[in-house]
């Protein structure tokens, strides 16, 4: 073979080779492209998805829990605390409940006529506090629903006696019939003046819900048993077994002589 021959053929060997390092380092470009772009897109669709997620999370939390209203007159830590006798009365009790709580309308039906009795001498005042434990037991919104109601009632000035009528007209503990505005309504007819169209719009748009839902997580913060929880001046009376109305008169009364 010529001279000539060989150096044509070493030629053409020496441009293929580069030919396929170019081919190789132009394959190796496009993986990489490839890879890259179906990394940006599934990272692109996975923040596009988390700010999705996180702005329709946010927008139906804002929507369930709404804005924070207290009924008038509400006092204490967040104003949380529904009060009732005289602000200068020497004794306070206080009192966690559930309107679907059994044992609550229990409590009430020994002790109403002691507290109301207390209370309208001014030798007592009593810091009513809400909270939805049945709700969260045995399912349903009838805790939370007569809790907004009370605060409704609270609104017109009206609570004792609504709060009464609500106890008084308890359903059973699986049965969820406060949950339905028509039937706080319709308990509404038996207390003089509350039965108002703003009564009404208050039941109905739930308007103290979330209050009602932050006296529940205070209730839960408290480390508290259940409800009730009743205490006396700090000191759980509820859970003393020697306790009775005529006992706690007692106690209050000698407290208001000093």
């Amino acid at each position: 073979m010529s001279e000539k021959n060989r150096e044509g053929k070493r030629t053409a060997r020496e441009r293929l080779a580069v030919e396929r390092e170019k081919q190789k380092a132009a394959d190796k470009r496009r993986r990489a492209l490839v890879v890259g772009a179906s990394v940006v897109c599934v990272l692109g669709l996975a923040a596009v998805i988390g700010v999705v997620a996180a702005n329709a999370g946010r927008d139906d939390r804002e929507e369930a829990a709404g804005p924070v209203v207290a009924p008038s007159g509400a006092l204490g830590k967040d104003s949380l605390v529904i009060p009732v006798g005289k602000e200068s009365a020497r004794s306070t009790l206080t009192i966690w409940e559930d309107f679907r709580c059994p044992a609550c309308k229990a409590f009430e039906q020994a002790y109403r006529s002691t507290i109301h009795e207390l209370t309208d001498a001014g030798q007592l005042k009593v810091e009513y506090r809400l909270a939805t434990i049945i709700d969260g037991g045995m399912g349903g919104t009838g805790s939370r629903s007569a809790a907004n109601a009370a605060a409704c009632a609270q609104d017109a000035g009206k609570f004792t006696p609504y709060h009464d009528v609500l106890y008084d007209n308890q359903p059973p503990e699986t049965d969820d019939a406060f949950a339905e505005s028509g039937k706080l309504i319709e308990l509404a007819g038996k207390v003089d003046g509350l039965d108002t169209a703003a009564f009404r719009e208050c039941v109905e748009d739930g308007t103290h819900d979330s209050w009602v839902d932050k006296s529940n997580d205070a209730f839960h913060r408290g480390g508290f048993g259940g409800t009730p929880t009743v205490l006396l001046d700090g000191r759980n009376i509820y859970q003393d077994r020697t306790m009775t109305p005529a006992k706690l008169k007692k106690t209050v009364q000698e407290a208001a002589k000093g």
